[in-house]
């Protein structure tokens, strides 16, 4: 996974097709086989996450905000609409899947409802984020974001003749996992099954466990809920 996100510029196809695949392998074991289940990708951009749900079975359905986002050829059914306010039914998914969009979005806590409220009591959502702390955390002006999120992207904007896309406080907010996981356990209306670094091959949920260390080692969380009955 590390050596594809060296290349995620140069050679995004590649980058984000096993990135699907290795983010529907973990559904699939903490969850069974998608095949014939309802499942939702919330803010999936091109809809590679979407793709791989699909071929796997599922009947998977792209909800994205940006159109930009989407690409030339998004999967046929794909909405726009906002995460914070799905055009969905309460209860239609048997998994809510956000990849990536957590540190995308202004409130979180909304977010997370949002996800809650679509998912059928007892099926799986499953959220990972890059917590602003990780090495990753300044998304394309990573790691200079440690110097500050302005000189950051001065920096890239030097570097590569072009604008960032990404701007603190407008599209990328400091999501930190220690307030993340006080929030989420508090939640009346889902429990987590499990908090690990996503990209870590070993003591994946022990690095999680120790406050401090974590905000940077994690890299990226992933938090996989269960949906409390009413």
């Amino acid at each position: 996974m590390f050596r594809a996100f060296l290349h995620e510029q140069d050679d995004p196809d590649a980058c984000y097709a096993l990135l699907a695949r290795d983010a529907v392998d973990q559904v699939e074991a903490y969850d069974g086989p998608v095949a014939g289940r309802t499942v939702l990708d919330i803010g999936g951009g091109s809809g590679y996450f979407t793709e791989e749900f699909r071929r796997r079975g599922a009947h998977a359905h792209l909800f994205e905000p940006d159109m930009a986002e989407l690409g030339e050829k998004p999967p046929d059914g794909t909405v726009v609409a906002d995460g914070y306010l799905l055009p969905l039914r309460d209860g239609v998914a048997d998994v809510t899947f956000s990849s990536n969009v957590l540190e995308h979005v202004a409130d979180p806590e909304t977010f997370l409802s949002e996800l809650a409220r679509v998912t059928r009591p007892g099926g799986l959502i499953y959220v990972s984020f890059t917590n602003w702390l990780s090495p990753w955390g300044g998304h394309e002006w990573a790691p200079w974001h440690y110097f500050g999120a302005g000189r950051a992207r001065a920096r890239y904007q030097r570097r590569t003749g072009k604008a960032a896309k990404h701007t603190l406080g407008e599209n990328l907010f400091a999501v930190h996992i220690g307030s993340t996981l006080r929030q989420v356990r508090a939640r009346d209306d889902v429990t987590v099954v499990s908090a690990r670094s996503r990209y870590w091959p070993f003591l994946a949920e022990t690095v999680v466990k120790a406050p401090g260390i974590r905000e940077f080692a994690t890299w990226n969380l992933l938090l996989i809920l269960r949906r409390c009955p009413p």
